[in-house]
């Protein structure tokens, strides 16, 4: 079985433990990504968000080829509890269908792929899981974080590569200047 994990966040610059059998490759999907989800660090991270606009999200093939094996992979990466098998989506899968799993059959069958596996955890606002911030409620977050934390939420949204232009990001250029760095890239 060859499957592909989607990423569009700290997994491009910190996949380990996943072991993967490629490089990040630009061409994947076109979904809907923003920087939505409160992070456990404290970073504004990026994450699938029903009714913003779809931007192309970057894959890599796993060297396992075993669909379970590859679920894991991301679950431990991600941290995810055991108690939430709902925050690793993949396709095709059996159990249930999720939103986005028709489009990202039909790309992944333009790629040879057998099976896509991608961090399927929603939108976190406030403490509210589900919950997505606009655009103006997600500068406010940023804006009023502690300075290490802040500094550490800067980098994140640095290191995102440019090509996932979202509204949030143009927000957070406009008003705190956090362009991509070269260096972080």
């Amino acid at each position: 079985m060859r499957i592909a994990c989607l990423a569009w966040g700290s997994l491009l610059w910190k996949p380990e433990p996943l072991v993967l059998s490629s490089g990040w490759m630009a061409d994947g999907p076109l979904l809907p990504i923003e920087f939505s989800r409160e992070s456990d660090g404290g970073e504004l991270a990026t994450a699938l968000s029903p009714a913003v606009c779809d931007v192309q999200v970057f894959w890599a093939r796993f060297e396992t080829t075993d669909l379970a094996v590859a679920r894991e992979q991301l679950r431990v990466r991600e941290k995810i509890p055991l108690a939430r098998p709902d925050g690793v989506g993949s396709a095709p899968n059996n159990a249930r269908s999720g939103p986005f799993d028709a489009r990202i059959l039909q790309w992944s069958a333009t790629r040879d792929l057998d099976a896509v596996v991608w961090t399927a955890l929603p939108p976190r606002s406030q403490g509210s899981e589900g919950r997505m911030p606009d655009v103006d409620a997600a500068c406010a977050y940023l804006d009023g974080l502690p300075p290490d934390v802040r500094a550490h939420a800067e980098a994140y949204v640095r290191r995102v590569p440019p090509s996932l232009k979202t509204a949030c990001r143009v927000a957070f250029e406009e008003r705190f200047g956090w362009t991509p760095r070269a260096d972080d890239a």
